[in-house]
């Protein structure tokens, strides 16, 4: 099966390309006030280059959908009911699930609706023991594009038998479409981080971001004074919004909110040389990524939340981005 993609668009001008290598998300056009029409994700001029080691060397996961487990998990390792499983890892790191996570695998698209609130709804069947994951495992992602000018990205999940799941969204948000998101204005909507050590894993350690270069609670540049790049795991709070952000140059604002107990928020410093939509050129940190999701490392560390998925068991992971133009805050 080839690389297909679908398009879908809402009745106030807003577009969202998905293609079915890796279930991904390869282009978002937002309105402005202007009505200018603003790609917010980083992708690629092309579908098929996803699918090209060339581009996937750089483990950048444009617009993926992330699975088995997001994230990282120490060692490459876990234990269940008393049985040890070992992962792919590089130095002793096991990411996003693997040399053959779900971002590199063809999903089949379901279901495609072009009516009001139009969706695409892709499956993927995740073999037992595949990357060396336990369970025969069947996952959807519904993509819906809203009226209101909002995507709704849906993940859902089951297992034939108790396994590890922990799956995500990766799109790389800058609201110009090009440059830095340096100058964006951010809030996140948290008031706790996990602690990690030099490879980026988590400790077991909750601690609070007052005082600290993680204390976005209230709008504040994302490169205010002491950034130093982001990828780090924020405790969402009691609310479903988890984050905001808002670009002055382009007037569109944004809101996360989301089901899950924790978010990823990754900054690279900058992008590999890549041929960009549109032929999108990028600066120094040209984007953000929001991973809504459980915990990292949370197989190994049992006082975060369970990442167990049992049979009669379903998985849900529901975010929603939600854009609209706001001249000034």
């Amino acid at each position: 099966m080839g690389v297909e993609f679908v398009k879908l668009k809402n009745k106030k001008g807003m577009e969202m390309e998905i293609s079915n290598y890796g279930a991904t998300l390869i282009s978002l056009k937002v309105p402005t006030l202007e009505n200018r029409q603003v790609n917010v994700v980083a992708g690629l001029q092309s579908p098929d280059v996803y699918a090209q080691e060339s581009y996937q060397r750089h483990n950048l996961f444009l617009g993926a959908s992330i699975g088995r487990y997001a994230g990282r998990i120490s060692n490459g390792t876990f234990v269940l009911e008393d049985h040890v499983y070992q992962l792919d890892e590089r130095d002793g790191v096991h990411l996003h699930g693997g040399k053959q996570g779900f971002d590199k695998r063809t999903w089949v698209f379901e279901k495609v609706s072009h009516r009001a609130n139009p969706f695409a709804i892709l499956s993927y069947h995740s073999k037992h023991m595949e990357g060396n994951y336990p369970g025969e495992v069947d996952v959807e992602v519904k993509y819906q594009l809203l009226e209101t000018n909002a995507v709704k990205i849906t993940y859902s999940a089951t297992t034939d038998r108790p396994t590890v799941l922990n799956l995500t969204h990766h799109s790389y948000f800058n609201l110009n479409g090009h440059g830095s998101v340096l100058n964006h204005l951010l809030r996140i909507h948290s008031e706790k981080y996990l602690i990690v050590d030099p490879s980026l894993l988590p400790t077991g350690k909750i601690a609070p971001v007052k005082d600290t270069r993680y204390d976005y609670r209230t709008m504040s540049k994302i490169g205010k004074q002491g950034f130093a790049g982001l990828d780090d795991t924020f405790v969402r709070s009691k609310t479903l919004l988890a984050a905001s952000m808002w670009s002055r140059d382009s007037g569109i604002y944004m809101k996360i909110f989301t089901n899950q107990p924790a978010m990823v928020i990754y900054t690279p410093p900058q992008f590999p040389n890549l041929n960009f939509a549109q032929g999108a050129s990028y600066d120094k940190y040209p984007a953000i990524c929001f991973e809504t999701q459980n915990f990292p490392d949370a197989p190994n560390k049992p006082h975060f939340p369970s990442s167990v998925l049992l049979p009669g068991m379903r998985y849900l992971n529901e975010t929603v981005f939600d854009f609209s133009s706001k001249p000034t805050l």
